[in-house]
């Protein structure tokens, strides 16, 4: 597992993040350009209790991509026969070649959500939980780029937002009566939620897992995430603002070993010395 809990990014102010959302949406489009002309299939997963602000995140990132070449996967409430047949669920929703599919919300819900309001039995849990690792290696073993994001929130910040849902008529309809019932389970879906961490997070896919108490600096944060974990053509990452140094996902590879979770000015070090050695 992946854990982002960065403080500084309190101070990101409109105009930074302005400036680098559209840095980091044109680097975006370009990956995009190159996953449609080498092939590539992208699954990228959201997770996250309700109001971290799954949604949001998604539609920053696909806000510029080419309509045709990515989809966005919000499935309702399963039918009887689907949640007999959890995976093959999904299965018609994975990326086809030169395709990117933003989950919102995906079969990783039988691991939280489901399991903690009771609408699955114990042993469709106990089968996905023993199952899925070897059903997302089926996939990226045919090539599937997989990442999963889990934006987590505080106690605190998620009653802020469902007040702001309930005082505000244009929000509104994003608050069920089930958002409620599931804020009465926090503990009960934290101790799923860390069950689904320490069993099906592993080295091909980790869990990311994104502090999402700052909404602006989530979203930086997954895409900037994604461009530095996918290695695409003409990448041209902008040195990080102030706010962001600390952030440790950059990876250098020398030889067929790869170097990972670096800081910006590690990243920087060991590429240069890694640049002197090739040309010597």
């Amino acid at each position: 597992m992946i854990n982002y809990d960065v403080s500084e990014y309190n101070r990101l102010n409109n105009d930074l993040y302005r400036k680098e959302k559209r840095s980091l949406q044109i680097e975006f489009l370009k990956l995009q350009n190159w996953a449609i002309s080498e092939g590539k299939k992208i699954a990228v997963v959201f997770e996250g209790r309700d109001a971290a602000g799954k949604t949001d995140t998604i539609n920053l990132l696909a806000r510029h991509l080419i309509p045709d070449h990515f989809r966005y996967v919000h499935l309702g409430i399963p039918s009887e026969n689907e949640s007999k047949k959890w995976f093959k669920r999904y299965e018609k929703h994975m990326p086809k070649t030169g395709e990117i599919v933003f989950f919102d919300r995906s079969w990783y819900t039988r691991a939280t959500v489901e399991i903690t309001m009771g609408y699955c039995t114990k042993r469709q849990y106990t089968h996905f939980m023993n199952k899925v690792i070897e059903w997302e290696k089926s996939y990226i073993n045919d090539g599937l780029i997989l990442i999963k994001f889990y934006l987590s929130i505080e106690k605190r910040q998620q009653s802020k937002r469902f007040n702001e849902r309930q005082t505000d008529p244009l929000k509104l309809w994003k608050l069920s009566p089930n958002d409620l019932r599931m804020a009465d389970k926090w503990e009960i879906f934290s101790f799923f939620k860390e069950q689904m961490f320490s069993n099906t997070s592993y080295e091909e896919s980790p869990w990311v897992v994104i502090n999402a108490n700052n909404k602006m600096v989530a979203r930086l944060t997954a895409l900037r995430y994604l461009l530095n974990e996918i290695e695409y053509d003409n990448k041209k990452l902008s040195k990080p603002k102030s706010w962001n140094t600390a952030i440790h996902n950059y990876k250098v590879s020398y030889k067929g070993v790869d170097f990972p979770g670096l800081s910006y000015k590690q990243y920087k070090t060991l590429q240069r010395l890694v640049d002197i050695n090739k040309k010597s």
